[in-house]
């Protein structure tokens, strides 16, 4: 019955398990992030800048807004909770705690709560915020335990726990050792529990001194890249939403491996993918009279029969020879292991023998992991130096999950860039690149055509030369899925209409007319002859008489007998194209089982083997 109940299980609960769960290599997360943001409700906060700066409050409510909504997009399952403290008002748990004002306990995002975060926005916010909360005594170390409560109501496995401060004041106690003491006690506890405390401090007259209290209530930056990030206070919009972009995103590993360098020694590393093509979400079947989501299961029955079939009544196979090969479920799985997943180093080669073309999937990153074998970071740091050095990149082959094929892999070095602020923009590591086979590459008869003049070229240089712009990637957003979530956002939020949404990649057509002026016409007048029109439609060809019932062209026999045999001798059939390996079939009289190219190599390797 466990097999039966293993088997059959629900499509929607696997849907169900927890978004954070994955399996790859040796390692596995289960469970899902939450995020708490503990934002200081002072008189300080609600001071507003200069020159009609908004005030730190105003910013926050900005900050956690973007949060809420990006968290409802890209992962709704997350957990986010939003506390005040240092509030006259309280209003938490029992109510155990003064000065702490629990606005949203740890819940799933939704529009309720976007709605209440507006409403917090601008000054008709501070001004609902100064008649609900109000402006009080601080204890951080109680607001703390509040927080650490929140965590312990949550009955759901949590796989990523984080708190982030928001503050202007480096004294929140005002020099009270005995709250200060308080309060580094409480997050320490929490940081033993495995709570990332994080401090978004902002711009306050005469700097904020992270050293005087802060500095033992945060945790220490998870690489060298962010002890930048916690000395300098957020002065701008900008900058304070990048920051909390780059804290509050998921870096959770595709896969935790082993780099081999030789025979024991061993580096411990994790693959990320720094990029991956966001899709608008599925649509989700409800019941027509009830609108409740619903639930869809798989069962697998007799063609004969009509009776319910086990797993151990499945079985798969595979036709070679004309042949049926039967193989049951632990022999497929072992034919599909190749190895224990891991990447295995090989050698180095030249930077410029890695050409573009030898991409064959989109690239993913390398980043040594500390926590699984000590020392790792140090040689990882070592090896990407050296690589750097010699402009070399080194060949690995890589199994990056079970039962997956290896693949070489090119770890090409990249070295760390930041901003003018301080912020990283480019991490330091190895960009793996998938390497094809022999088997994957092919060889293209690419059609002749004229040449090009040297005067022709020297002309579409100058058009090339005026139409250059600096690119970025997140300059650019999708105009479809942008436009997607705005409708939803405005069905949700009871908007009267969606927010705008500029088509970023339409080209600027009057911009490119100004820059490029006549060199259009002067291209075409090289290019084209004096006759041309590009907007008529061509002639269209005449039919023959005899087109219908003409039977279709077939393709021509491109090799002859001792071609064909040198290259079943050689394994190199599969160059050759369906309708070749058709016609090649059909003129030494070979039967085929089927249509697709492996039925037809197999035909004719049999007949001519």
């Amino acid at each position: 019955m466990a097999e039966w109940k293993a088997f059959y299980h629900n499509e929607d609960e696997e849907e169900e398990q927890e978004e954070g769960e994955q399996a790859e290599g040796d390692y596995k997360i289960t469970g899902r992030d939450s995020l708490v943001f503990l934002i200081d409700a002072s008189k300080e906060m609600f001071i507003k800048g200069e020159d009609g700066q908004p005030s730190n409050f105003d910013m926050t409510m900005q900050v956690v807004r973007s949060v809420y909504t990006s968290k409802i997009i890209s992962s709704h399952r997350d957990l986010v909770a939003l506390v005040f403290y240092g509030t006259e008002q309280s209003k938490n748990p029992r109510n155990s705690f003064k000065h702490v004002y629990v606005y949203h306990d740890l819940d799933e995002p939704g529009a309720k709560r976007v709605q209440d975060v507006d409403a917090l926005r601008e000054a008709k916010g501070a001004k609902l915020a100064a008649e609900t909360m109000g402006s009080g005594e601080t204890s951080l170390g109680d607001a703390l335990w509040c927080c650490s409560n929140l965590y312990s109501d949550i009955k759901l496995r949590l796989s990523h726990k984080r708190l982030m401060i928001f503050t202007c004041r480096d004294e929140p106690h005002g020099g009270d050792s005995t709250k200060d003491r308080q309060a580094r006690t409480k997050a320490s506890d929490l940081k033993e529990t495995g709570v990332v405390i994080d401090l978004m401090h902002l711009m306050k007259p005469g700097g904020f001194d992270v050293s005087i209290f802060f500095r033992d209530i945060v945790s220490p930056p998870e690489d060298e890249s962010e002890l930048a990030l916690q000395l300098e206070p957020c002065q701008k919009m900008e900058d304070l939403k990048k920051r909390v972009r780059a804290k509050e995103q998921k870096k959770r590993a595709m896969a935790r491996l082993k780099l081999c360098l030789g025979e024991d020694l061993k580096v411990a590393v994790g693959i990320y993918a720094n990029a991956v093509t966001t899709r608008k979400p599925g649509a989700i079947k409800l019941y027509r009279e009830t609108n409740e989501p619903v639930r869809s299961k798989t069962r697998t029955f007799h063609t004969q029969t009509g009776s319910l079939l086990l797993p151990s009544d499945i079985k798969k196979a595979q036709v070679y020879g004309k042949k049926k090969i039967v193989m049951e479920r632990d022999e497929v799985d072992a034919i599909k292991k190749f190895d224990d997943p891991g990447l295995i180093l090989i050698g180095f080669k030249p930077m410029e023998s890695l050409k573009l073309h030898h991409r064959v999937r989109p690239s993913l990153f390398l980043y040594p992991e500390e926590d699984q074998v000590k020392g790792s970071a140090c040689l990882f740091s070592a090896l990407l130096t050296k690589c750097s050095e010699r402009d070399v990149f080194a060949l690995c082959r890589c199994i990056s999950r079970r039962n997956l094929p290896p693949r070489f892999v090119a770890l090409v070095p990249q070295e760390e860039e930041v901003d003018e602020g301080k912020v990283q923009t480019i991490p330091p590591g190895f960009n793996v690149i998938f390497l094809p086979y022999a088997d994957d590459i092919r060889t293209l008869d690419t059609p002749q055509f004229p040449s090009a003049s040297q005067t022709q070229v020297d002309k579409m240089k100058e058009i090339v030369s005026k139409l250059r712009f600096k690119y970025r990637s997140d300059a650019f957003e999708n105009p479809v899925i942008q436009q997607h979530f705005r409708n939803l956002e405005a069905l949700a939020l009871d908007m009267m209409a969606p927010e705008d949404t500029d088509d970023l990649i339409m080209p600027k057509v009057d911009q490119i007319d100004d820059r490029l002026g006549p060199l259009v016409q002067e291209f075409k007048d090289l290019v084209y002859p004096s006759y041309y029109n590009p907007d008529s439609k061509p002639a269209a060809k005449r039919k023959t008489a005899n087109t219908e019932g003409a039977a279709e062209k077939k393709p021509k026999l491109e090799v002859s007998e001792d071609e064909l045999k040198a290259h079943v001798q050689n394994g190199t059939l599969g160059k050759l194209t369906v309708p070749v390996l058709k016609e090649a079939c059909k003129q030494f009289g070979v039967r085929t089982t089927g249509t697709k190219k492996q039925e037809l190599i197999d035909a004719l390797v049999a007949r001519l083997g």
